[in-house]
């Protein structure tokens, strides 16, 4: 779980930003998302090709 404390001088918002990035970083969120529902190890391997191939395009498009 991430913990982060107040430092001196700093806002809610500022704690708040750094607890989103330590939520992120530590990919809590996402891990859950992921256990939510089964997805066989196949469907994993498609989605993966999917997004590479995606992510692919992106940067031809990009050049």
């Amino acid at each position: 779980m991430a913990k982060v404390e107040l430092r001196q001088g700093e806002s809610q918002e500022q704690l708040l930003r750094r607890f989103r990035k330590q939520v992120v970083k530590s990919q809590v969120l996402s891990s859950a998302r992921r256990k939510r529902w089964h997805v066989s190890k196949s469907e994993l391997k498609r989605i993966k090709m999917k997004k590479a191939q995606r992510r692919a395009r992106r940067r031809e498009r990009n050049l």
